[in-house]
């Protein structure tokens, strides 16, 4: 039979169980990965809600961070000990598609295929207490570095990929809008890179807490109209770069807007519902402003993420709404769906 492990699984709308199941085996350059934190992303808390029709039983679960439980044969000891702790980039790298030979791993076209072989219940398997992953996935990080803390590896690294293609230069006015988990980390990644930072968030008290992670200026979008006050800001040209991490498409349209020529619009969340809006290609030709997107975190976005965090150059303290073992999941997932909460953990 092998031994047990418990993990988290939804099982219907608005409901999550405890489940048993049997505890995965490391193969050949694999490792046995102890989780001890695990953030209920966006993608979990659609699924909760059934907003995303991901087939049920399902555990989710990406953001995670742990300890090294168990080596396959061929994984060096001495770069991962046993007890050592860990993060891991779980979406697939085939190495082998256009994608990957180009460097845009992200992009690979193995990205969500699971190896479920060792799955009783179908997902990503980082809600529960252990999880196989390849060595190529996982990243050392210092033992005084919170599990908590040691979890933003994957939210972070999605954002500094974002930051990556806005292209940010010194002294660049940078628009961040929506100020929820992504629009927060955007803000505290646009400020590291020397930018003056603009945050569109009706909350007044995101927007408090954006200020107190170093943003330059706030503003409610339903008092004042947005791409006419950015405008107002910059000179009437509008921003270097403009970051929209919210859902809705007609906000998609006004980060075009209050784009500055030459600029980057980077549309960073997916759209629900998805709306298309037009762009005049006329204004496009004149401009020269690039409207792209930005989507999963990169091998190299993921590895300066874990450095960011390591050496405590970003602190995500301020963005973690609660901590929940993992036998009051129901309640942590409950929280996680709230519009007045950012991260919330899940812990093993």
């Amino acid at each position: 039979m092998g031994e047990k492990m418990r993990v988290v699984a939804i099982t219907e709308e608005k409901k999550v169980e405890v489940k048993e199941v049997r505890m995965p085996q490391p193969k050949e350059n694999q490792i046995l990965m102890r989780i001890k934190a695990c953030a209920i992303c966006t993608w979990e808390q659609r699924t909760f809600t059934r907003e995303s029709h991901m087939p049920l039983p399902f555990v989710g679960g990406h953001e995670i961070a742990g300890e090294v439980a168990q080596l396959g044969k061929g994984v060096n000891p001495a770069e991962f000990p046993v007890g050592g702790k860990i993060v891991a980039r779980l979406i697939n790298v085939c190495g082998k598609c256009y994608f990957c030979r180009r460097g845009e791993e992200n992009l690979c076209v193995e990205l969500n295929n699971l190896d479920s072989s060792e799955m009783e219940i179908m997902g990503t398997g980082g809600m529960g207490e252990y999880l196989a992953i390849n060595a190529s996935q996982a990243y050392r990080i210092p033992d005084e570095l919170p599990d908590v803390k040691a979890a933003f590896a994957e939210p972070l690294a999605c954002v500094l990929n974002s930051i990556e293609k806005g292209k940010i230069e010194l002294g660049d006015d940078v628009v961040v809008i929506g100020g929820g988990i992504m629009g927060m980390l955007h803000v505290m990644s646009a400020k590291l890179s020397g930018a003056r930072v603009i945050l569109s968030e009706p909350d007044p008290e995101r927007r408090r807490i954006a200020e107190e992670l170093g943003c330059d200026i706030t503003f409610n979008p339903l008092e004042k109209n947005p791409v006419e006050y950015v405008r107002s800001l910059t000179e009437g040209r509008g921003a270097e770069a403009v970051f929209n991490t919210t859902p809705i498409s007609a906000v998609a349209k006004q980060a075009v807007e209050m784009t500055a020529p030459m600029g980057r619009c980077i549309m960073y969340s997916s759209q629900h519902p998805d709306k298309p809006f037009e762009i005049s290609p006329n204004w496009l030709h004149n401009s020269e402003t690039i409207v792209t997107g930005a989507v999963s975190p990169s091998v190299r976005s993921f590895n300066r993420s874990v450095n960011l965090l390591a050496k405590k150059i970003i602190d995500p303290e301020k963005l973690v709404s609660g901590t929940y073992p993992y036998g009051n999941a129901q309640d942590a997932f409950e929280a996680a769906v709230r519009p007045d909460t950012f991260r919330i953990i899940v812990t093993f």
